[in-house]
Formats: C-alpha cells, sequence, structure tokens
C-alpha cells in the first residue's frame, strides 16, 4: 500500500517499526557475537511484552487477568501465567557492579574524600589506620551485605584500584569504567541504554513534559578530527558529570529521610563513531552539511 493512502494509525506503525530495526542492529550484533539467536531472545520478548503490559496498561477499577494481557500483546494464555508467576532477581553481579559505581561517586564527590586540588585522595584500606576516612568504613557506608575485601579484590582485578605501598587504596580511574569485567559492563550498558531510550520514548509523547536529549551530529570530517573530537568530548563530559555530581549528592544528602525522596535520576552522554557510509547511519543525513539536534 502506498505511503501517502496509509490509516493514520498503520502509518504510524509503519514509522515506528521502520526506527525499531535501525535500533535493533547494534542489540542483534551484540546478541550473535554472545551466541544468542533468534528463539532464545523470544523468549525474553515475551517476558518483556507481558512485563509492560501488566505493569503500565491496566485499567481502572479492573483486574489485569491473563486474557487481557494475551489480547494486548499476542503472547499465549499459558506463557502469560507463567511468566507472571515467574519471580526474576537482578544478578549478583549487577548488584555489586551498582555498589562500586555508588562508591566511585561518592569518593570523587564528597569533600571528605578529596585533597586540596578536588581529587579522589588516597584511603587507608583498614578503618583501624583511617577511620571514616578508609576504603573499609567507604564500603560499609553503602552496604552491610559486601565486605571491603571482596569488592577490593575485584577493582584491583578489573583495574579501578591499585594499592599504594603504604596500604592505601588509590583510584585509577575518575569513573566506573572499567576495561575488562563483562559483568560490570553490562550492569551500565543495560541501565545507561534502558534510561536512554526511555527518554527518548517519553519524548515522543507530547503529552509528557520533554525530558534532556541532546546530540551534536557532523558528517565529512577525517578520522583524526573525529579522534581529536572524541578526547574533546571526553574531557567536556567528565567536568559537567563531576558537577552533576557534587550537585546530585549535595541534594541527595539535604533529603535524607524525607518521605517525598523516592526519585531517582541518570544524566548521561555519548560519543560515537563510524564511517559516513557504514550500514549503522543507513538512515543519518548523506550530505556532508554539518548538523546537531536542536533542544527539545
Amino acid at each position: 500500500m502506498n505511503d501517502e493512502i496509509q490509516a493514520p494509525a498503520q502509518r504510524r506503525q509503519t514509522l515506528v517499526l521502520s526506527a525499531l530495526r535501525h535500533i535493533l542492529r547494534p542489540l542483534v550484533r551484540l546478541l550473535l557475537l554472545h551466541g544468542i539467536n533468534y528463539t532464545m531472545l523470544l523468549e525474553e520478548l515475551k517476558r518483556v511484552f507481558v512485563s509492560v503490559a501488566d505493569e503500565e496498561f491496566r485499567l481502572d477499577g479492573k483486574r489485569q487477568t491473563d486474557s487481557r494481557l494475551t489480547l494486548l500483546t499476542g503472547v499465549h494464555r499459558k506463557d502469560v501465567h507463567r511468566i507472571r508467576d515467574e519471580n526474576v532477581a537482578p544478578p549478583e553481579e549487577f548488584v555489586r557492579a551498582s555498589l562500586g559505581a555508588q562508591l566511585i561517586s561518592i569518593w570523587v564527590a564528597n569533600p571528605d574524600y578529596l585533597d586540596e586540588a578536588g581529587q579522589p585522595m588516597p584511603l587507608p584500606r583498614l578503618a583501624r589506620a583511617g577511620g571514616e576516612r578508609s576504603f573499609e568504613s567507604l564500603v560499609a557506608s553503602i552496604s552491610k551485605d559486601f565486605r571491603a575485601r571482596p569488592v577490593l579484590d575485584e577493582w584491583l582485578r578489573l583495574g579501578i584500584a591499585h594499592v599504594d605501598e603504604a596500604d592505601c587504596v588509590c583510584l585509577n580511574t575518575e569513573a566506573f569504567v572499567p576495561k575488562q569485567g563483562l559483568e560490570e559492563k553490562l550492569f551500565f550498558f543495560r541501565m545507561n541504554v534502558h534510561d536512554h531510550l526511555a527518554a527518548a520514548v517519553s519524548n515522543l509523547d507530547a503529552s509528557h513534559a520533554a525530558l534532556l536529549e541532546r546530540c551534536v551530529y557532523y558528517d565529512g570530517l577525517t578520522a583524526e578530527n573525529v579522534t581529536r573530537l572524541h578526547q574533546y568530548a571526553t574531557q567536556q563530559s567528565m567536568n559537567a558529570l563531576k558537577a552533576v555530581n557534587r550537585r546530585a549528592m549535595q541534594l541527595q544528602q539535604e533529603q535524607t529521610g524525607h518521605e517525598a525522596a523516592t526519585q531517582r535520576m541518570n544524566f548521561g552522554v555519548y560519543f560515537y563513531r563510524a564511517a559516513s557510509d557504514a550500514p549503522a547511519s543507513e538512515d543519518a543525513p548523506t550530505s556532508n552539511t554539518p548538523t546537531h539536534q536542536e533542544p527539545a
């Protein structure tokens, strides 16, 4: 059917599916790299369809039934019933990675852990040596479920920190971005891609207030210039991230114990590079005219 004579609803579905096909390319690449095929993905899609429909598409005053979820999602009623009975907890690796991210956020923002230049100080490994300003106390302030030693061992393995001659733990990086450790990388992949996509989806709904979602896009650059821009963007983004981190920590401490403190936020930036004619850019402008996304 010609696009011009498609019904509005069908036209919207066509546009959404076309955008989704483009979005899924890097995700399918990830799946194939790790030996996950279509059949394995299909089972996860069933879970997500049922979960989203069950939680976000309820009718006021009416009980959510398996039959209605089948009607909404197209997932067989037997599978709907099975999925609703499941209790899937996040993997322990993701819980540990979340703890690591929180520890570094505090370490690089809390004045108690910074030197005169505003850089994260080496922390005595044990509380008996450093008291409240020790790595052991820092871990204990976040979680009683994880001891400092296993956390430190994992950080040493991932290259996030090292222990100096004075038995102090020193950060090797100001961001929890380990070069190794698939579990830790997947934790941030899981959170950041979800939140970025959720913000973009929310912005497609005119009834919602626009959320921050910005990008700068340029075509027709040399590889050398893209590398220089990557370095510049990394520096500028770290400045912004550290500033937001400090402000968020300040507000969080002011609101500790407040009954309305039930919200979370996520602020991030990204940088991507590819050849202008790469498949991943098949829907992007093809001219060499510089373009950028205007504020929402």
